[in-house]
């Protein structure tokens, strides 16, 4: 019996077992960030990303772009100059900041050893559509004025953002401009108008986000705009000619058919795509501190590095 015992105390919790703790962990922690008081919504962001996006192998460098805050996100070493990451952070076009997204940003520039620009578009429900996408072209125009080549450019997002990344590159594409050398998308927003089947299959398992949030979100940045509207919902928009692209997203989240549709809809517009979904993961995941966010970090260095070469 003691044996029995203790060979059930020493017996390691399965992998599930460890992803539903995690996962009800994150439902925690998210639910004390989540508020519907704005102002203390993107307060309580801001605090989760100083306290776990700071890294000693990165240094963070403010700028300012014409009237717009952004950061500089560079390792602290020698490193490629080359190339540039624009990276367009999420929080549903109503919260996020530069802050709250270095718990990406950092990663991304210690894993690719690339400048990493990310920037503070002004948010709805003060600003609503289209006042983000005209702050991702004032980002990118900055780019160019110091110097970078459209190709020398990697756009990235996560959530809103990576719908922002699609959209900058459609409008850039619309105006007959060069194109970015690729996108790497984490759980990309992509349509607006919820038509996605995970919506309703995915609804119990996602530990972030619910209908009530997204629907608030809606409200905020595009009321009484047409959801279908490419820059709104780029799901929706021409990708002939985009260049190659990374998606990334969880299996357990309620946006995974915007991942899963928006890959679809590209390799039948001949663009070089690729989509990883990861098993038991959630939306954005790749801000947790675990082994598999980790992976899925390096996967878009790789990326990255395959298209600049």
């Amino acid at each position: 019996m003691a044996l029995t015992s203790k060979k059930l105390l020493n017996k390691k919790p399965s992998e599930e077992t460890v992803n539903m703790n995690m996962m009800n962990l994150i439902r925690k922690v998210h639910g004390m960030i989540d508020q519907t008081d704005i102002e203390k919504h993107r307060q309580s962001q801001d605090h989760v990303g100083a306290l776990f996006g700071n890294s000693k192998e990165v240094l963070f460098k403010p700028v300012t772009i014409r009237d717009m805050e952004a950061e500089w996100v560079c390792v602290d070493r020698v490193h490629m100059k080359k190339y540039v990451i624009l990276y367009c952070h999420g929080g549903g076009y109503s919260t996020g900041s530069t802050i709250y997204a270095r718990t990406l940003t950092s990663k991304l520039a210690a894993s690719t050893s690339m400048d990493v620009l990310c920037f503070d578009y002004r948010l709805a429900p003060e600003h609503p559509y289209p006042s983000a996408l005209e702050d991702a072209m004032k980002a990118w125009d900055y780019l160019m004025l110091l110097g970078y080549g459209a190709r020398d450019v990697i756009v990235a997002g996560d959530s809103a953002g990576g719908n922002l990344a699609l959209s900058l590159v459609l409008k850039l594409k619309d105006e007959r401009r060069l194109l970015p050398r690729g996108l790497v998308l984490l759980s990309p927003w992509t349509d607006l108008t919820s038509s996605g089947k995970s919506h309703e299959t995915r609804r119990e398992l996602d530990p972030v986000l619910d209908e009530d949030y997204l629907d608030r979100m809606i409200r905020n940045y595009a009321p009484e705009e047409d959801l279908k509207n490419p820059y709104i919902s780029p799901l929706f928009g021409d990708f002939a000619g985009f260049p190659p692209t990374l998606i990334q997203a969880g299996d357990n989240e309620i946006l995974l058919s915007d991942s899963l549709s928006l890959h679809k809809k590209m390799v039948k517009e001949n663009v070089s795509v690729k989509i990883d979904v990861y098993k038991r993961m959630w939306h954005v995941f790749q801000m947790s501190p675990l082994k598999t966010a980790h992976e899925a970090m390096e996967r878009c260095a790789e990326f990255i590095y395959d298209i600049c070469r």
